[in-house]
């Protein structure tokens, strides 16, 4: 390109930088840019890039808060909606590029760097911090992005999804589920929870959303089959949002009233968040009235706060969560 200085080795670490510029600045939700045509502006600049590494940067982004949306267009068109980042912006995507399980060590070294070159020098000495950690996974597939943004796509024009889906053994060997068949199915929401990305699928057979692991999820594609239509579909978002699930596991909604010690009210408002019904309080406990969706693992999660919070409201909840810790006994 005429005028543009080649680049050197460095090259490979500005290339997130790079697509966030070209993103900012040329793109809008009325315009957007194509793979091909990010691909094809990388490369004029110095910086080979493939089409993998592309989605995968994009979905980082996307993890910690950009906002880069796909276009109903065809072919899709890729678009940037934020106004001009500041140091807090970047100081903010910094932090949670490095507290993420998600994203490999590697993965996080590189993207402050890149991100740090969107700051002046005195800027990125404020960036200089180094958070640890716990639990960071040491491998992400490439996969995984591809098929997110496939999902989307079909999500973008009304299609369902087809794959297959494995799971483990005892002897740590993977079996495809539902006989080794593929599955297709009406994709509803792509949610990340707990480092792991899951699609919540309609099924028609069952009649029900049901939850799966991309990551183990091999030969999806988008079916030629119209995406189902139905109320179950249109309500999941709100249903999701207004019923706290404990990981993806889903159950039966519920509203309940929590008797809670007061030195575990800040684990009820980690878990729940500020707007809570507060039914009564004193200076030792409160009764917080919160929704819920029952399921072993809600259960789980009260009776790992160790007699600190139990279960006021309904009775017959109560009575179920007895149950439920007798059952393990038994076993």
């Amino acid at each position: 390109m005429p005028g543009k200085k080649k680049l050197n080795g460095q090259s490979q670490k500005l290339k997130l930088v790079y697509l966030m510029q070209m993103l900012e600045e040329e793109t809008d939700l009325e315009r957007g840019l194509t793979m091909p045509q990010i691909i094809e502006k990388l490369e004029a600049r110095g910086v080979p890039a493939e089409r993998k590494s592309i989605y995968r940067d994009i979905a980082v982004l996307r993890e910690t808060g950009v906002d880069i949306r796909m276009l109903p267009t065809r072919p899709v068109e890729y678009a940037l909606v934020r106004s001009e980042l500041g140091i807090d912006d970047v100081m903010m995507l910094v932090d949670i590029v490095q507290s993420s399980r998600f994203i490999t060590e590697r993965k996080s070294n590189k993207l402050v760097k890149s991100l740090k070159g969107l700051v002046s020098e005195r800027e990125r000495k404020l960036l200089d911090k180094r958070v640890h950690v716990r639990g960071r996974i040491k491998n992400q597939s490439d996969s995984i992005f591809h098929s997110v943004d496939v999902i989307h796509e079909a999500l973008q024009r009304k299609r369902k999804v087809q794959f297959l889906y494995f799971s483990y053994g005892t002897d740590l060997k993977r079996s495809a589920r539902h006989d080794g068949k593929r599955y297709e199915l009406t994709p509803v929401q792509v949610v990340y929870s707990d480092g792991n990305y899951y699609l919540a699928a309609y099924d028609d057979d069952d009649k029900a959303i049901k939850t799966f692991r991309i990551d183990r999820m091999e030969l999806l594609q988008m079916s030629a089959t119209a995406a189902t239509r139905c109320a179950a579909i249109a309500n999941y978002e709100f249903a999701d949002f207004a019923y706290q699930s404990f990981g993806m596991f889903s159950g039966e909604p519920v509203s309940a009233t929590l008797h809670v010690s007061a030195p575990l009210m800040d684990t009820i408002v980690d878990r729940f968040g500020t707007d809570l019904d507060i039914v009564r309080s004193t200076a030792n406990y409160a009764d917080v009235r919160v929704n819920v969706q029952k399921s072993p693992q809600f259960f789980g999660w009260v009776a790992g706060l160790n007699g600190g919070v139990t279960i006021k409201a309904p009775k017959k909840l109560d009575a179920e969560y007895k149950e439920w810790l007798k059952s393990l006994i038994a076993e």
